[in-house]
């Protein structure tokens, strides 16, 4: 079961002050490994060099270096001349199985029991993540649509989805506005075969905490799920970021409902 804390939580106007006490090196070391951790970044990939990522945060390479040799100290990187910086963290869960017919209708009512501002839709070239959530090669046009989720004005959570191109015609304002889009999927007159989701958590970065109303650094709990046809296409990832004071997960199990 998926649910919502009941009251409306604190926001805070503290997270300016927070952040200017933090050293930059750090900020950029934590933004690395959350992305690490929680697997935007996977095992084998590279990051930024000391030049990019001085020139995206606006710091000296020093301050760079000093954020990526962190990385290294924990083991989650590993650092090299001229081959630059690679992660070597990898950590995968056992998945739990789950009935996916009534994990379906939840996450559909949790849908009409909040509101939706749609911030974005647009094709996009699919990068290597999403090609190989959705099976195709990177580079593929992929619809992207973002989305704030509210209840009571107030803010839960940020939603990413991409999507084929075969689910185009819903991907609308309009059609998004109207109703949650698994049922907008099934309207469409797809089946949905089977799910994936993994849950983790991380820290809100400043974009994230401006975002939400929350302090940066507040913890964030994320939620990614990847939706197949009956026939085990993917359709759909999708990648929902919710502060962690007004979300949670319920789980009810059951002993001796399965073998």
């Amino acid at each position: 079961m998926i649910g919502l804390r009941t009251g409306a939580p604190t926001i805070s106007n503290d997270s300016p002050g927070l952040s200017s006490a933090v050293p930059l090196y750090h900020r950029i070391y934590v933004a690395l490994r959350d992305d690490i951790l929680s697997g935007r970044r996977p095992d084998g990939s590279n990051l930024p060099t000391e030049h990019e990522l001085a020139e995206l945060h606006g710091v000296s390479r020093i301050t760079a270096r000093r954020a990526l040799n962190e990385l290294a100290n924990e083991g989650l990187v590993s650092r090299r001349p001229r081959q630059g910086t690679r992660v070597t963290h990898h950590a995968r869960p056992a998945a739990i199985a789950a009935d996916l017919d009534q994990a379906l209708e939840t996450l559909i009512s949790f849908g009409r029991e909040t509101t939706v501002k749609v911030i974005d839709i647009r094709t996009v070239a699919a990068d290597a993540s999403i090609a190989a959530a959705l099976d195709v090669e990177p580079g593929t046009p992929v619809i992207e649509a973002v989305r704030m989720r509210f209840r009571d004005k107030t803010p839960l959570g940020r939603v990413t989805s991409h999507a084929v191109e075969a689910l185009a015609p819903i991907f609308k304002a309009e059609e998004l506005l109207r109703r949650p889009l698994l049922a907008l999927v099934r309207e469409l007159g797809h089946e949905i075969g089977s799910a994936g989701e993994t849950i983790s958590a991380r820290a809100a970065d400043e974009a994230m905490a401006a975002m939400l109303g929350i302090e940066w650094r507040a913890p964030l709990l994320v939620v990614e799920r990847l939706l197949k046809d009956a026939q085990g296409v993917p359709l759909l990832r999708t990648l929902a970021e919710y502060r962690a004071d007004s979300y949670r997960i319920e789980l009810s199990l059951n002993a001796g409902a399965h073998d």
